[in-house]
């Protein structure tokens, strides 16, 4: 993921900022806890396309 479309990109739903992460190809946002997913590189930055994060997940670093 490109450092500085990730510098750029947040949350629609609470516009905080988002984390990468390699492992599940999705974009984390903690503030909301959802998780949206990377296409074929390209960040799919819906709602409805997102998925719910665990609470373990909300609350690892």
């Amino acid at each position: 993921m490109d450092k500085k479309l990730l510098d750029i990109l947040v949350c629609p739903v609470s516009k905080a900022p988002v984390e990468w992460n390699k492992e599940t190809n999705e974009l984390i946002c903690r503030s909301s806890g959802l998780a949206y997913p990377v296409r074929d590189g390209i960040p799919v930055m819906l709602e409805s396309e997102a998925r719910t994060l665990t609470t373990d997940e909300r609350l690892a670093k």
